[in-house]
């Protein structure tokens, strides 16, 4: 009867404040529109601009326009954006005293952290599936195992970013400082994945050619991009001009860094904090 009692204890816990922050999110209207406005602004500002300048072979005889190669990217960045935006409840929740209400509560520690995260990661997979809409005007044959698909990529990355925003968010006091560390972190993250150019084919000879490549190999953002943009393309994107993960492996990448970045924010969570006891 303990265990039963104690599991039921945990998933209303995870419920309650995963539905709390889905609640308090969308209250705001402004940043629904935030996450996703700029990223669809960005969208077509860049893939329209730089259209003409931007050419990858798919095969002999296509090309991808930016504005179609660049469209995983700013999917991909309204996860981020809504990562930031879902983990400041951290620090408001700190502000506000509700958060040293639930650490002093009856519950675990997971169960908090499991319900934040689930929280931002509905969130954020949600908001990319609004902006998917803007796929209609592209080229792409949507099946629905290839949506179903691409929803449990943007749900997975959406959790291994939430956890990344969370864990930075536990140590922070102000909205300000959290701001200036997630762009310090996530903006580069997101440069370096492929979402704005690809990533470079090793063996060129040039030492900045190389270390870039594997900075951008490492990177785990990278084989999100390249899981959305092979969901969405297929094999339209060749690997003659640039380098492309097989779809084994970022699967693989996706999933081990969203496990190591959960454990990382479970750990962070069991440190005292000196914000806590304010």
């Amino acid at each position: 009867m303990r265990g039963g009692s104690s599991k039921v204890s945990f998933v209303r816990v995870v419920q309650s404040l995963a539905w709390r922050e889905l609640a308090r999110f969308f209250r705001q209207r402004n940043r629904v529109i935030g996450a996703i406005g700029t990223p669809l602004f960005m969208w077509l500002l860049f893939g329209l601009g730089l259209d003409r300048s931007f050419s990858v072979a798919t095969s002999a005889d296509t090309n991808t326009s930016f504005l179609e190669y660049y469209f995983p990217g700013s999917l991909v960045l309204i996860l981020m954006f809504t990562a930031i935006y879902t983990t400041i409840s951290v620090i408001e929740d700190r502000q506000a005293g509700f958060l040293q209400g639930v650490l002093v509560a009856p519950v675990s520690r997971h169960a908090m952290v499991a319900g934040k995260v689930l929280g931002g990661s509905f969130i954020a997979m949600l908001q990319g599936i609004l902006f998917l809409a803007a796929a209609l005007f592209l080229d792409v044959s949507w099946s629905l195992s290839q949506f179903a698909n691409l929803v449990g990529v943007l749900f997975i990355a959406s959790m291994m970013m939430t956890c990344v925003g969370f864990s930075f968010a536990w140590r922070m006091e102000s909205t300000q400082g959290f701001h200036a560390i997630m762009n310090l972190v996530l903006m580069p993250m997101w440069l370096l994945s492929g979402a704005f150019f690809p990533v470079p084919v090793p063996g060129t000879g040039q030492l900045s050619q190389e270390i870039l490549h594997w900075v951008m190999k490492v990177n785990p953002l990278t084989h999100v991009v390249a899981l959305v943009r092979d969901l969405m393309y297929e094999d339209r994107l060749s690997e003659v001009d640039f380098w492309v993960p097989s779809l084994t492996i970022s699967v693989l990448v996706v999933i081990v860094s969203t496990v190591l970045f959960y454990a990382w924010a479970l750990r962070i969570c069991q440190r005292p904090n000196s914000g806590d006891l304010k």
